[in-house]
């Protein structure tokens, strides 16, 4: 049977789930594009290739998968950032480029879109991505695009796959069934040693707590851990990057910890804890709270995708997946013993109550957006204070929350809302921004706009870069302010509106929950100065007048358990 490279290509990308690809039009690739579009697969216009990409990054986070598909040269350039992050924070994200003819590729003729050698984008993109692949045989080809697509799946990180205008049609091999290799298994003495030193510690210790990661979620693994959380009856915190790994509904868990920058009972529970098992989180600035976490003189347990670290102890070729599963069949009846505990859940009860004409402040928006969310919908939340701001909101299902807590690209959260609401068209995206974030990716309200997207878009009009501001004042920090709220008549879709009190808020958000047709804007207007506490205290942590040099504390500190992660 006979294909060709595209439906080879493009009946891969059916197989391991791909329903949209995002990106933008150019000479070089609308062949293939045609090609995409004929396979079902629904081509999503973007207003540039970074958007894209950010756009295919929350989808992926979601759907399990995202691509992109751009021209050579400047499409692909333009897009690097988005993937940069993706690499960054194991996002499994396809990049197809459209690229020169085989032929023109071997002659002496500059090509436009290209930086003078054809080969540099590739090369560049060799470092973002974990297979960089040109398919210039079609006989070959096959071969190239499933080991790509393997990668891909089993280290969750982009790969880009570059075609050739003139392979897009050539014959090749048809596919058959789409079997990415298995991932190894763990090497079972090593497995056995490492649950038996972990048990011993767990059923020794009296203040044991679960901290919960990222991993858990790009390896599938979320049902398997909620699995041992339950048998084990311990308090669960996460990470900011892993928050909603697990329902934040349920009674064990503590919500979100950020070293010093956490809300005063996670500290206390978890920098407290004699042991604290981490299972898939990454030893990060930013999900520590930078400088301000207080872990030293406990027992630490790393699991990561590939090794356990047990204090000075490295258990190599232990997948983290075996751990999981192996703590949670080894957990005696009724758990383990830990002192009481409050599941964050508790801040649902709180209760709001809206002072007519009170000016709006960023501590009671997310006491009342709190009551808003639920079940329904997914929290997408920007670089800065609205990532922060949202740490604390309980989120009420598995992968309710979507942030860039590592790689922090700011810009990052309105396009990656167009993704999300594609991704899971039944959850409704409120979106979290700042005014600053906003105005670099601002063209992409205009593809909610056009797919009629019912997105809630809170922009927190704050009056410039307040993360920047609240770190070192200057006036890089000042920019030209918008009329935000005017942007949907502009984009000619949905309707926006300014508030500067609790019950213009109040009004705005029911006109929100009553309204289905295209995205509201909601411009909530705050003083410049006005921000969460974790923000303020992180800013006091990196401003310039610290110092630029820290030493981390040792003995069980960040710069011990990054030893474990490299």
């Amino acid at each position: 049977m006979q294909a060709t490279v595209a439906t080879y290509l493009i009946d891969r990308l059916k197989q391991i789930g791909l329903k949209h690809a995002f990106g933008v039009p150019g000479d070089y690739v609308l062949t293939f594009m045609d090609r995409l579009i004929e396979s079902g697969i629904e081509f999503v216009g973007t207003c540039n290739e970074l958007n894209a990409g950010y756009a295919a990054d929350a989808y992926a986070r979601i759907n399990g998968i995202g691509c992109i598909c751009v021209t050579w040269g400047v499409g692909g350039f333009s897009a690097m950032n988005a993937v940069a992050g993706a690499y960054a924070e194991q996002v499994p994200l396809v990049v197809l480029v459209g690229g020169p003819r085989t032929m023109q590729r071997r002659s002496p003729m500059l090509l436009h879109h290209g930086v003078g050698d054809v080969a540099t984008m590739q090369q560049a993109y060799s470092h973002i991505t974990v297979a960089s692949v040109l398919l210039d045989d079609a006989v070959d080809a096959p071969q190239h695009i499933d080991r790509a697509l393997a990668l891909c799946i089993a280290e969750k990180r982009p790969i880009m796959i570059e075609i050739p205008v003139d392979m897009v049609d050539r014959s090749c091999q048809a596919p058959g069934t789409f079997a990415p290799p298995a991932r190894p298994p763990s090497d079972p003495d090593a497995l056995g040693e490492a649950l038996d030193e972990v048990m011993a510690l767990l059923s020794t210790a009296r203040r044991p707590v679960i901290l919960g990661g990222v991993e858990l979620h790009r390896y599938g693994l979320m049902q398997e851990f909620r699995r041992f959380v339950e048998a084990s009856a311990l308090p669960v915190a996460t990470t900011l990057l892993g928050k909603t790994v697990i329902s934040e509904l349920h009674p064990q868990a503590i919500g979100v910890y950020e070293g010093g920058t956490s809300r005063p009972t996670i500290c206390d529970i978890v920098e407290n804890s004699d042991v604290l098992l981490c299972l898939g989180a990454w030893i990060s600035d930013i999900n520590f709270g930078v400088y301000t976490g207080r872990l030293e003189g406990r027992h630490m347990i790393l699991a990561n995708s590939g090794r356990l670290k047990i204090s000075q102890h490295v258990y190599e070729q232990v997948w983290i997946g075996d751990v999981v599963a192996g703590l949670a069949d080894r957990m005696p009846q009724g758990g383990l013993s830990h002192p009481p505990f409050t599941s964050v859940s508790r801040l649902l009860d709180t209760g709001f109550t809206v002072e007519p004409g009170r000016a709006l402040t960023v501590a009671r928006v997310a006491k009342r957006i709190n009551a808003f969310i639920g079940e329904a919908t997914t929290v997408i939340a920007e670089t800065g204070d609205s990532i922060f701001l949202a740490a604390d909101l309980v989120m009420h299902h598995d992968v309710g929350f979507i942030g860039q807590a590592f790689y922090l690209s700011i810009g990052y959260a309105l396009p990656a809302t167009l993704g999300a609401a594609l991704a899971d068209p039944l959850r409704r995206p409120v979106t979290f921004i700042g005014d600053g974030a906003f105005q670099m990716t601002a063209q992409e309200l205009s593809s909610l706009c056009r797919r009629k997207s019912n997105a809630i878009v809170l922009l927190l009009n704050n009056d410039g870069y307040t993360t920047e501001r609240v770190i070192h004042e200057g006036p890089y920090n000042d920019i030209q302010p918008w009329a935000y709220h005017k942007l949907p008549e502009v984009f000619g879709g949905g309707w926006g509106r300014r508030v500067t009190t609790e019950d213009e808020l109040e009004d705005a958000l029911a006109h929100a929950r009553a309204t289905n047709d295209g995205p509201v804007l909601i411009e909530i207007m705050l003083d410049r100065f006005d921000t969460s506490d974790a923000l303020k205290q992180l800013g006091a942590e990196l401003s310039p007048e610290k110092g630029q040099v820290r030493v981390l504390r040792k003995s069980g500190s960040a710069s011990d358990m990054m030893k474990g992660l490299d």
